[in-house]
């Protein structure tokens, strides 16, 4: 439904390059250094035992500033189970995140020694499509909680697509990610199969300050616009209220996009060609119409020969959006698998974005980037899910109890 139109000139490498060149010159001239006090922020002390909440009104791992590890797990639901089992299942793995997320050994846990140190860990469940179907409530599935429609960009493998329930496990130490995630799949084994494991990373705990914003694989500042968590904008962005059905209220909604980058095809791009493509210095993550990362873009700024410093087709032109209520909330992870059979890297991007609906909020910034964003030359959607993510839950509840009693 995105597939560009024969009137639009098709973007290439080669069509980028040569037009990189002939604005490069406007480009630098609105490039300064970067400011004095732009410097690497001295490591905070990392401490294992550090807690996350896992009662209150919303689900950990969301708002949570985001750990140094995590892994994502989809699971689908087995052949004959239905709400009432869903619900048990939901307990036990409710009581199993509650513990292990407060450095206690979930029951039954055979190494509790390795529980002792949460190092922050939080665990957050959400619904795919087919569980509303199977636990009989079809009409209590968000309605933008469904498959996304096919982009022309996507190249997606069956093998990283869907879930009916998907865990989303993060920890600052990734032998708690792993002891947890064992815990997790052992108690929901009896009610569901694995249908994808991704693994994500981003910086170490301790090499920088909570709450800057951290590189992606491709080497950019990754987040820069991202609403703040306790504000205002971020909980209208973010959390679902009155549209969304009741017991979801409280919640948001997740899609989760697999997106491999190109890298050996992104090094042969020159610095100009790449900043061009963003929109932003890789250096500050400054607008090229700014000096520092938090400058808001100037979309109608001229270079001195009569073109747009922000290309019309930059990523972050093409990802802006004017009320940023609208927007979405990244919370994105590295992914790096080695390198193929044909010796390319098999990296990339775990991009999970979090809304109160997907189709007001992601859909028309997906559908603006698919239609022509210059880095589409150089990442590639090869897996895409969707999750309903319930409310939190107080003392003596469980996750997804107001959608399943």
């Amino acid at each position: 439904m995105d597939a560009h139109t024969g009137s639009r000139p098709r973007l290439t490498r080669r069509g980028l390059l040569a037009s990189s060149a002939a604005a490069a010159a406007g480009v630098l001239a609105t490039r300064q250094a970067a400011p004095a006090d732009a410097q690497a922020a001295p490591p905070v002390q990392v401490d294992g035992s550090a807690v996350e909440p896992f009662h209150g009104p919303h689900q950990a791992g969301i708002a949570t500033t985001p750990q140094a590890h995590a892994v994502f797990v989809g699971l689908d639901l087995r052949s004959g189970v239905g709400r009432e089992a869903v619900a048990r299942m939901m307990r036990l793995l409710s009581d199993d995140a509650r513990r292990l997320s407060q450095g206690s050994a979930a029951l039954a846990d055979t190494e509790p020694e390795l529980a002792v140190l949460p190092a922050r860990l939080t665990v957050t469940f959400g619904f795919g499509p087919g569980l509303f179907a199977a636990t009989g409530l079809a009409d209590s599935r968000p309605a933008s909680v469904e498959p996304l429609p096919r982009f022309a960009i996507d190249k997606l493998q069956p093998r990283w697509n869907g879930g009916d329930v998907l865990v989303q496990i993060c920890a600052d130490d990734p032998l708690t990610v792993a002891h947890a995630l064992r815990m997790i799949i052992k108690d929901a084994r009896a009610f569901t199969r694995v249908r994808w494991i991704q693994r994500g990373f981003r910086r170490a705990a301790g090499v920088q300050a909570p709450g800057l914003t951290q590189r992606n694989i491709m080497g950019q500042l990754d987040g820069t616009a991202n609403p703040v968590p306790g504000t205002p904008t971020f909980d209208r962005a973010v959390w679902a209220g009155n549209d969304a059905p009741t017991w979801l209220h409280g919640g948001t909604t997740l899609v989760l996009r697999r997106i491999q980058a190109e890298l050996e095809t992104w090094d042969a791009a020159d610095r100009v060609a790449k900043e061009f493509t963003i929109g932003r210095r890789l250096d500050t993550g400054a607008p090229l119409t700014g000096t520092a990362e938090h400058d808001p873009p100037d979309f109608a700024k001229l270079t001195g020969v009569g073109f747009p410093v922000i290309s019309e087709y930059a990523h972050i032109r093409r990802a802006h959006s004017t009320d940023p209520g609208k927007g979405i909330f990244r919370r994105v992870y590295n992914y790096d698998e080695g390198l193929t059979a044909a010796g390319h890297a098999d990296s990339g991007l775990l991009f999970a974005s979090y809304q109160a609906d997907i189709t007001a909020q992601f859909l028309p910034i997906q559908r603006r980037l698919a239609e022509a964003d210059l880095l589409n030359e150089w990442t590639t959607p090869i897996g895409s899910a969707v999750f309903a993510i319930p409310p939190g839950c107080p003392p003596g509840g469980w996750i997804g109890q107001s959608l399943l009693t």
